[in-house]
């Protein structure tokens, strides 16, 4: 069964306490929070204030995933206000095993992202010492877009290196996910699910959630 982690950029910001219970009380397993800096990507999200407010209610893993120039500057903040992991980009990260050590050091599980276009076999070198792997199935910066079909060939390589390594590597997908591609990309070898808007948008989305648990298993 896949881990299901709502992004909370999807949500009502004026009703954010209002979803983040939802999200308690739903069978949601993180709660994924976007950092954006309107400079890796165009768009601008929220940051240490909001996601130390989230964490004050929040039941669950908080699932940071950074896409902000020179991430490693923000490590230890982010862990000051809950993040439990944290994930930053390999585009923006020149000393990536260097920021990896120092997210696990700071007390958090470590993270990596990939862009559409960045080829998973970059990460060979480094996959022992990742948590998680954040494959983008959308280009980063803006929710509600079309899922990128070439994902699937990339959880598949991703996997097979995992398991070649003998590491215990989860696989985080980002970007489109909807009940008609989550059995797919589980079977592919997806271990986390992010949903945003297919989650938010939707008429019920404790049951949404619930759904895409059950299709899943």
């Amino acid at each position: 069964m896949a881990l299901i982690a709502p992004s909370l950029l999807a949500s009502d910001f004026l009703n954010l306490g209002r979803d983040c219970e939802m999200l308690n009380e739903s069978e949601a397993d993180w709660f994924h929070l976007d950092v954006m800096d309107g400079m890796f990507v165009p768009n601008i999200s929220f940051g240490m204030p909001v996601i130390s407010a989230i964490k004050r209610i929040a039941t669950k893993t908080l699932d940071v995933h950074l896409m902000v120039e020179k991430p490693e500057r923000y490590i230890k903040d982010f862990r000051a206000v809950g993040a439990d992991i944290l994930t930053v980009h390999y585009e923006t990260s020149t000393h990536l095993h260097r920021s990896l050590q120092a997210i696990k050091a700071a007390g958090m599980k470590a993270g990596v992202a990939l862009n559409p276009h960045t080829p998973v076999s970059l990460l060979k070198d480094v996959l022992a010492d990742i948590d998680l792997v954040c494959l983008m199935s959308v280009n980063p910066g803006f929710g509600g877009q079309k899922f990128i079909e070439n994902t699937y060939a990339k959880v598949r390589e991703l996997k097979q290196m995992i398991v070649t390594a003998g590491c215990t590597t989860q696989i985080e997908i980002d970007g489109g996910v909807t009940s008609a591609n989550a059995k797919a990309l589980v079977a592919a070898g997806a271990d986390v699910l992010v949903a945003g808007s297919f989650v938010f948008n939707s008429e019920d989305p404790t049951a949404t959630i619930a759904n895409l648990k059950e299709i899943t298993k």
